[in-house]
């Protein structure tokens, strides 16, 4: 009986415990749920949705007239909430057939059973970040949104529209490394970089509650912090020259096989940049812009400092007419040797000769002859021409010049005389090219420039002029007889006489170096250069071109460097009025009753001429065009030759005519006036440019 009681006692105490717990368990279940209900709430909410940030609309980049260069276009991702508080089984069940014919009809990529299995299965299984489609354009959104189930939004259809920017060149890698790029997790260049501040404006914040498989989604737009876009950037660049350059440029590099090169054309009074271009051998035959060596390359230029030395030859009292004897091309400096490019020719040399044949014998003797005793002053002359410091220009990388001084530990017996010719310093093509620029302004060095204005919504928030970084360079005299000397460079006796022409006159500079490699100069890899401005009477542009390690056997700066300074200078002549004589028709008004010359279609010609009563005759062969010559009381009709790769000359015709011819070759047409056409920018036979404009006046 004792046994009985003690066993019954136990199971009360345990049944009691029982209930005991399950009451405990009831009273926190009420103090969660009632009394501390709304902190775990709040608690749950904070763990389940952030506020994230939206990125703002990048800024655009454009050329000088207005084209774009860069810009940020939206693309978008659609994703699905199957378990949307509003989409009921009824609306699911009514709309969905139609909405998977929709998607297999308009993306061609499944049939429709295929997606109406997909979304019968995501609904069943409630996916709540379902991916329907990425990389949509806005109108295939907008196009979407009407459709069935998603025409009803976020809460009854469950649609989900993610907007994300690209980043998109209209003009591809036209000047790439210069505009540079702003991509994830990597480091903006070029303008991107620079002006990235500008450019990105300033992120917005929007309330994401995070669902079931890890994935956000916006909660409502009620909470958003609306982001500010970026501003707008405008370029110096010019987009046609701009392609001149680097195809100019991309074709030499190709003949000759070398590795890298640059072409950098500069407006002279303003230090516009109107083209830049870099290119890489990546392969045989394949080059590709990865860096920009216009900016960042600091190397030993070459004859091209030999100006420096020309300048501070003068300066110090020297005479143009200075006698040097060059010893055959060949001397010596201590225990180191010195020759010229082809030694042999000459014994004695003026200072002016020196510098148009570039003898490296001659213009070191000269400089070592002055400032031995005193190098420092040599050396003062490139803080004095502005080659000691940086441009400090509108982009970022730019290489740091490199000015040996006499208390340095690597400043040589030898230094003096190897610095005089463009060895022994570093400097950038930019930073030389600002020298010679300086030149061709009377004197006035001015900063190159990238970008010219800052805009928001089309409003002006910053401009920028051009900046003087030296009112003179050097003294009036000087200056008169550099340029005379610069001219004679590309004259019958320089080293770049392989760049005349009889249109307009050019001032420069050849350079040929030997580049280091290992440490050591190696006599099978050079820098080719050639710098110089045009027209040399009245300067508008200045232009280098620097190709490194040409690899055929042709290595001298006129011979490689200097095609592409011809070719972009052809075409900047090609499309300016102001640069050359207008074309005009001379038109001999005799007292008689024939009409003024025309030029046009011959058979058009002739058929109002017939019409008229006018006698006309035929010379030479027919053709499809033709111009006339007034008699006394006829006309005679001559062919006027159009070559399918040359401008035609255009003057005497109608507007009509003048259009077809023009844009069949290719070129743009700015027409000013009405009338017969008068003048034309562009000279008859000159070669044809991809993109080029051509002004016709009329009147």
């Amino acid at each position: 009986m004792n046994v009985k009681r003690a066993i019954l006692w136990r199971v009360y105490i345990a049944f009691a415990g029982v209930c005991l717990f399950g009451l405990l368990i009831l009273w926190y279940a009420f103090k969660i749920k009632v009394v501390e209900g709304e902190k775990w709430r709040e608690k749950a909410q904070e763990l389940t949705t952030d506020f994230q940030t939206i990125e703002a609309v990048r800024g655009n980049i454009y050329a000088d007239d207005g084209s774009l260069l860069a810009t940020s276009v939206p693309i978008y991702e659609l994703r699905m909430d199957f378990r949307a508080g509003g989409l009921s089984d009824e609306i699911f069940k009514e709309g969905i057939d139609s909405l998977a014919y929709l998607f297999s009809i308009t993306f061609q990529d499944k049939s429709k059973s295929e997606y109406l299995r997909e979304f019968m299965n995501a609904r069943k299984l409630g996916k709540r970040y379902f991916l329907l489609k990425r990389r949509l354009g806005f109108q295939r959104v907008k196009e979407m949104k009407t459709w069935p189930i998603l025409r009803l939004g976020q809460h009854k259809g469950g649609l989900i529209i993610i907007e994300k920017d690209q980043r998109q060149r209209p003009f591809q890698l036209l000047a790439y490394r210069t505009i540079g790029y702003s991509v994830d997790g990597v480091a903006p260049v070029g303008l991107e970089g620079a002006y990235d501040g500008v450019l990105g404006g300033v992120s917005g914040k929007r309330l994401m509650q995070k669902v079931s498989g890890g994935f956000w989604i916006p909660v409502n737009d009620e909470n958003e912090i609306e982001p500010e876009n970026g501003k707008d950037i405008y370029t110096t660049i010019d987009i046609n020259l701009q392609d001149v350059a680097e195809d100019a440029l991309y074709e030499t590099l190709v003949k000759n096989d070398a590795m890298n090169g640059t072409a950098v054309l500069m407006e002279v009074e303003t230090g516009h940049i109107k083209a830049i271009a870099n290119l890489t051998r990546k392969s045989e035959g394949v080059y590709a812009e990865e860096y920009n060596y216009a900016v960042g390359e600091s190397a030993e230029p070459g004859s091209t400092i030999k100006l420096v030395s020309l300048i501070a030859l003068l300066e110090e009292g020297a005479s143009m007419g200075d006698s040097v004897d060059v010893e055959g091309g060949i001397t010596t400096y201590f225990d180191r040797k010195m020759k010229d490019s082809e030694p042999g020719h000459y014994d004695k040399l003026t200072l002016q000769q020196a510098y148009e044949k570039s003898s490296n014998v001659g213009v070191s003797k000269l400089v070592y002859k002055h400032f031995k005793d005193q190098p420092q002053k040599f050396v003062d002359y490139f803080t004095e021409l502005g080659l000691a410091e940086p441009l400090g220009l509108q982009i970022t990388g730019e290489g740091k010049p490199r000015i040996k001084q006499p208390g340095d530990n690597d400043w040589y017996g030898t230094t003096l005389p190897w610095m005089s010719i463009g060895y022994e310093t570093q400097f950038t093509p930019l930073q030389i090219l600002s020298l010679y620029n300086a030149i061709a302004n009377n004197g006035t060095m001015v900063k190159p420039m990238l970008v010219t204005q800052v805009r928001q919504t089309g409003k002006v928030v910053d401009h920028f002029e051009p900046t003087v970084i030296k009112d003179k360079i050097c003294s009036k005299e000087v200056l008169k007889k550099v340029r005379i000397a610069m001219e004679g460079v590309v004259a019958p006796g320089g080293t770049a006489r392989n760049l005349m022409n009889p249109n307009y006159t050019v001032a420069g500079k050849t350079g040929t170096a030997q580049m280091a490699r290992g440490g050591r100069y190696n006599k099978s890899f050079y820098k080719s250069s050639f710098v110089g401005y045009f027209p040399a009477d009245h300067p508008k542009y200045t232009c280098i071109v620097s190709i490194n390690g040409a690899s055929r056997g042709v290595y001298y700066g006129s011979a490689v460097a200097g095609p592409v300074f011809k070719e972009i200078a052809d075409k900047v002549y090609a499309n300016s009025l102001q640069m050359h004589q207008d074309i005009e028709e001379t038109i001999e008004v005799p007292e008689m009753e024939t009409p003024p010359n025309i030029a046009g279609q011959m058979d058009d010609i002739r058929t109002v001429m017939n019409d008229l009563g006018i006698s006309n005759k035929v010379i030479g062969d027919e053709s499809e065009w033709a111009q006339t010559r007034r008699l006394n009381k006829s006309m005679e009709v001559e062919k006027r030759k159009v070559i399918g790769n040359l401008v035609p000359n255009v003057v005497g015709m109608t507007l009509k005519d003048a259009l077809f011819l023009l844009e069949n070759a290719g070129i743009k047409v700015q027409a000013v006036g009405t009338g017969k056409i008068r003048k034309q920018s562009m000279r008859p036979g000159s070669r044809v440019y991809r993109g080029a404009t051509i002004i016709l006046e009329l009147r």
